[in-house]
């Protein structure tokens, strides 16, 4: 059915409806034109200015997040912001393949070892009812197929219905997660895990999630993100 489906309709850009390339959902001049993400903090995954020589971030070099590194593919602006949104909020499903396949091999090409699963930030389930999906559990359903990772979706669980961390004032945003997730169970000895989310701003859901996780046993935990914001 999916030859089917692309010999009557064949395959477009998803940003400006030309031949895709080879290897991807976009054609090779939006691709060109992705805002990748160069040098960053191996911690938060910031953007660090040209010419630092420190590997960390002033501001996790004062008050690290919480969790121990984090790998991002691009800066959240256009177009990734556009992608991420049509995802996120219109539930166009067939973006999440193409932005984790992107990310996926950035990590294939770093240094190993790989986690030994992945965790998506998860959804209260009144906001998961009114969206219909996880766009973070998509992201790393793709992901564990690509890099052969297993994906723990039942571990986590969003216990409090939080008010959206972009509605949120940049002062409040901590207090506002504070207690939001609880992890069922204990993790396996020494584990090492990766949350995936599609974007990160400030960091505190993740260093929320980073905290429950480790007094349940994680010994090292890494965020995988799809877009980093300066904000």
């Amino acid at each position: 059915m999916r030859w089917l489906g692309t010999l009557l309709f064949p395959l477009r850009c998803r940003l400006c409806g030309a031949a895709p390339s080879a290897d991807t959902a976009l054609c090779r001049a939006c691709l060109d034109d992705l805002p990748w993400l160069g040098s960053s903090c191996c911690q938060c995954a910031r953007s660090l200015p040209t010419g630092v020589d420190s590997p960390l971030c002033g501001a996790c070099l004062k008050r690290p997040p919480g969790f121990d590194a984090a790998t991002a593919l691009l800066h959240y602006r256009a177009p990734a912001d556009y992608l991420i949104q049509r995802l996120k909020f219109s539930g166009e499903l067939a973006v999440a393949p193409l932005l984790a396949d992107l990310l996926a091999e950035k990590i294939a090409a770093r240094t190993p070892p790989l986690p030994d699963f992945l965790i998506p930030v998860p959804l209260h389930r009144v906001r998961l009812q009114e969206r219909g999906f996880n766009q973070a559990m998509e992201l790393a359903r793709r992901l564990g197929r690509r890099l052969a990772v297993p994906v723990e979706h039942r571990l986590c669980h969003r216990t409090r219905h939080t008010r959206p961390q972009s509605l949120t004032p940049t002062g409040l945003r901590r207090r506002n997660l504070r207690g939001a997730f609880s992890v069922t169970g204990e993790l396996p000895a020494a584990a090492h895990v990766a949350i995936v989310d599609d974007v990160m701003t400030s960091g505190h859901t993740a260093a929320e999630l980073a905290r429950v996780l480790r007094r349940a046993g994680a010994a090292h935990v890494e965020v995988w993100i799809v877009a980093r914001s300066g904000h």
